[in-house]
């Protein structure tokens, strides 16, 4: 063993020792890590998306070599440009609620019931009066032809294959009509309302007219964002950006596919920084069809939705983009939930990547749950059968420990299914 592995070694053996999470089990832990023995393995650094060992070499050529979700993510990170792997990547600050969005998920654990017939299962939801497959839809995502030329083409056609929803970003690379042609059915579309009212209407009306039956405005992105780790990657690329596209914010707003046809020369922020409730109330007075609020954090922000009109409510900290509060979505869901009482539905995204994950927020009152980046890596390490792969373990996954918990259904997946430590 070399003396960068020993040492790194003697590190997690003394963390496991005192930590108060582990003491519990500390005397299992250390037998388990002694038992691993002295491989290079235990040398090698932790990626801040990942729950297991980057093993050098050790990628995945295909979709179907895949064993979880993050067997994706070291291909993805191969196949991009740095700048754009740091984009995905990247939280803010120190990427602290990044790492909160997973680490919490560790609190909750599985009550596993026994000698219940679970040979079927029915994973449907039912939300606004359309029936989902499965509760795991895809998060809305910026650029995603950033990490495939096919973009939101190839993710729509995964959905439409493997039968789930999915919600298209304002400033996706694929426009909204082509996308719902893909899927073969509508789509969300999420709402980046810029600070011009003119331009908010135009995109609102033409998503509907499309077939959107909901608007879901984002509004976690009002205080502006410190990505760190996005500005280090930057550094070790070596590409000229401008060949690809034209910096500037009007320049990248009006290269959307949404922004065609609408004059955004009055626009200077895409989130519509200076939002308050009012905004709400007259964007309500606008949508036609359902209006969901993607941000939400707090029982307060969820009790005054509900007096606005809102049909739904996306607990969510924009993938640890949005702040750096160390609150993680299924900390916070909870109290939402709470204080919505099941008068709309609750939908969560942040950090989802195992199945486990999944039935642990559906247990704590989620609706359905949104998945970002792990689709994006699925599409960027192979592609539409890489996304399709990346949805086809989720739900193996999500299916294996319904399971376990004796649910046949959905509904079947309460708090007793999980108890919080």
């Amino acid at each position: 063993m070399s003396e960068h592995a020993s040492i790194h070694r003697r590190k997690l053996l003394t963390y496991f020792s005192t930590s108060p999470l582990f003491a519990p089990s500390a005397a299992r832990a250390l037998a388990g890590i002694a038992a691993f023995g002295t491989t290079e393995a235990m040398a090698q650094s932790y990626d801040v998306l990942r729950a297991a060992p980057v093993m050098n070499g050790d990628l995945i050529a295909s979709p179907a070599q895949a064993l979880n979700v993050f067997d994706f993510e070291p291909v993805a990170k191969k196949e991009l440009p740095p700048a754009h792997y740091g984009y995905l990547a990247s939280g803010v600050d120190a990427d602290k609620t990044l790492k909160a969005n997973r680490d919490d998920f560790d609190r909750i654990h599985v009550r596993a019931r026994r000698l219940i017939d679970v040979r079927k299962i029915d994973t449907t939801v039912k939300i606004f009066g359309e029936t989902w497959a499965s509760p795991i839809a895809l998060a809305p995502v910026s650029s995603v032809g950033a990490f495939h030329p096919e973009a939101e083409s190839a993710a729509a056609r995964a959905c439409k294959v493997k039968g789930h929803q999915m919600i298209l970003s304002t400033v996706g690379s694929t426009s909204i009509e082509d996308v719902i042609k893909e899927r073969g059915a509508p789509v969300w579309y999420m709402l980046y309302p810029t600070d011009d009212w003119a331009v908010t209407e135009k995109l609102v009306k033409r998503a509907e007219a499309a077939g959107a039956p909901a608007i879901v405005l984002t509004v976690d992105r009002q205080g502006g964002r410190n990505t760190e780790t996005l500005f280090r990657e930057r550094r070790a690329d070596t590409r000229t950006c401008t060949d690809c596209h034209t910096p500037g914010f009007k320049n990248e707003v009006s290269r959307k596919p949404m922004f065609d046809e609408i004059d955004v020369s009055k626009v200077t922020n895409l989130y519509g920084t200076g939002m308050t409730w009012d905004y709400v109330k007259r964007l309500r007075g606008i949508v036609k069809g359902k209006l969901v609020l993607k941000g939400i954090m707090t029982q307060e922000d969820a009790k005054i939705a509900l007096t606005h009109g809102v049909d739904a409510i996306i607990v969510s900290n924009h993938g640890g983009r949005a702040e750096e509060s160390l609150q993680s979505t299924i900390g916070a869901l909870p109290e939402v939930v709470a204080a919505v009482n099941g008068k709309v539905p609750v939908l969560i995204d942040g950090g989802f990547r195992r199945g486990t994950d999944v039935l642990k927020a559906l247990a704590l009152g989620a609706t359905a749950v949104c998945v970002g980046r792990p689709y994006i890596w699925g599409l960027a390490a192979f592609g539409q059968p890489g996304v399709e792969m990346v949805l086809t373990l989720m739900q193996r996954e999500f299916e294996t420990i319904m399971r376990q918990v004796g649910a046949t259904k959905i509904a079947e997946i309460t708090p007793k299914s999980v108890q919080i430590v």
